[in-house]
């Protein structure tokens, strides 16, 4: 290799790898990626054209060599012992104060495991979430990166120029030290599981109910589109229902198999949320969703042994006005619960996270990106120490004008037999926060009665127990 002066390096050449290099490419860096399948190697070469401007190999050695210093090298391979193998096969051919940037959804702890690892070696790492999929990976993600604050400054500039951009703003800040990117990544999915179970949830309340067909689903979830709900699922749903069947007649949401996969992120967010003590039941219920949809053949045999009642009749044009109303809050109380994940673990694990922020970069490239998030934002930046959006004084009007429906679906699909979960645990959970009485006095005398557990009072101050029937 005659030159050693590529700006930026990438590890991984499948769909999302290769969109993003040649994003990088784009935006004037000299790119060189590397893949050990010599095909993905080829395809990159093809279509980026200019060699000077971006390449491959399959050989490492000459990868690394390739890149000018402190060498500045992404992995996008998939989460797990595969990162740890790739990070082994680089260090041979690394110098001090080079950079290895992770961005695959990697737990968060293992992105502090191996940060300190290297550290050890000389070698700077930090995790850098990156969402948007592979359209966003070519024409702008958002990217979430976390780490030595000192090393992303040589990334900084490749970063903001590949992003996204909102009214001209990139979408990737500095979120904080050790695995503060990996993290917010892994709540970015956390919410990402909760909006599409709730998406789902109104799209089989409107078939089921008042049988809209396809034609009017894309319609409805178009018309949302330009509303308040306006985000990317939303858009992306309406696109779905226009999408004509190639291989048979009629629509291709109607052939498509109701069981969905998850690759671990969102149960890893409601993992932690549980050790952390932080509630988040819309994300929670929308991970087991996925878990009793796998459940095909039961749930089809289970289908035969118990009535269901019909649906009840229901006035179109007001389950529209409701369906629309319900989902706008069950969105809020989604993001209100992971955020409030965030700023809990911004605490535990010294992220130093910044609300305002993270919202900012989320409004444009990543999969959950919505209108929503710039008042999310504005509410954040407004007061730095908010614990939940809920107490934000411009989101208490919004929940209040549209709480009311959320009831209303909840109650009318629990009586027609729908499943709504993700909007049921969504109200539960808003019902619940802004209770200042709840029945958990009781749980606490079970608890000293059969355990001595002990309790505290709301007379006096002090730990108190009782000798329960004596």
């Amino acid at each position: 290799m005659e030159h050693k002066d590529y700006d930026f390096g990438l590890v991984g050449l499948g769909v999302m790898g290769r969109n993003f290099i040649l994003n990088v490419a784009d935006n004037n860096f000299k790119a060189f990626g590397y893949d050990l399948d010599t095909e993905k190697v080829d395809a990159l070469k093809t279509e980026g054209g200019n060699l000077e401007r971006v390449n491959a190999t399959s050989d490492i050695k000459t990868f690394v060599d390739a890149l000018a210093q402190p060498r500045k090298i992404m992995l996008l391979v998939p989460a797990g012992k595969i990162v740890d193998s790739v990070i082994e096969n680089l260090l041979p051919f690394l110098a001090k104060d080079d950079i290895i940037i992770d961005g695959g959804n990697s737990f968060f702890t293992d992105t502090d495991r191996r940060e300190t690892y290297l550290q050890e070696k000389g070698i700077h790492f930090f995790g850098s979430g990156v969402s948007g999929g592979a359209e966003g990976a070519r024409k702008g993600p958002s990217i979430m990166p976390g780490g030595n604050k000192e090393a992303y400054q040589h990334v900084k500039p490749i970063f903001e120029a590949v992003s996204a951009k909102f009214k001209g703003e990139p979408c990737v800040a500095y979120l904080g030290p050790k695995s503060a990117g990996n993290y917010v990544k892994m709540v970015h999915n956390g919410i990402e599981y909760g909006l599409m179970q709730l998406t789902s949830e109104i799209y089989d309340l409107l078939r089921k109910s008042c049988g809209l067909t396809n034609e009017e689903l894309h319609a409805t979830f178009d018309a949302w589109n330009k509303g308040r709900l306006q985000s990317f699922l939303i858009e992306i749903t309406s696109e779905i229902f226009e999408q004509k069947d190639d291989k048979a007649e009629g629509y291709l949401v109607d052939k498509i198999l109701d069981k969905a996969k998850q690759k671990g992120t969102g149960k890893w967010t409601s993992q932690n949320a549980m050790d952390l003590g932080i509630p988040v039941p819309s994300i929670d219920i929308a991970v087991s969703m996925r878990e009793i949809s796998a459940l095909k053949e039961e749930r089809v045999l289970a289908d035969t042994l118990y009535d269901r009642p019909k649906p009840g009749k229901i006035d179109k044009n007001e389950l529209l006005t409701m369906a629309e109303e319900a989902l706008y809050f069950a969105f809020i109380t989604t993001y209100a619960q992971g955020l409030h994940q965030l700023a809990d673990a911004s605490k535990e694990y010294q992220y130093q996270l910044d609300m305002s922020v993270i919202a900012k970069i989320w409004r444009a490239g990543c999969i959950i990106r919505a209108g929503l998030l710039e008042d999310i934002s504005s509410a954040f930046s407004a007061d730095k120490q908010l614990p939940n959006l809920l107490l934000a004084p411009t989101f208490v009007p919004k929940v209040q004008e549209t709480v009311a429906s959320a009831r209303e679906l909840v109650a009318y699909a629990a009586k027609s037999g729908i499943p709504l979960p993700g909007l049921s645990n969504s109200l539960v959970y808003f019902d619940a926060y802004t209770s200042s009485n709840l029945p958990l006095n009781l749980i606490q005398a079970q608890r000293d009665y059969f355990g001595s557990h002990t309790y505290e009072r709301t007379d006096m101050e002090g730990i108190f127990h009782t000798e329960w029937g004596a």
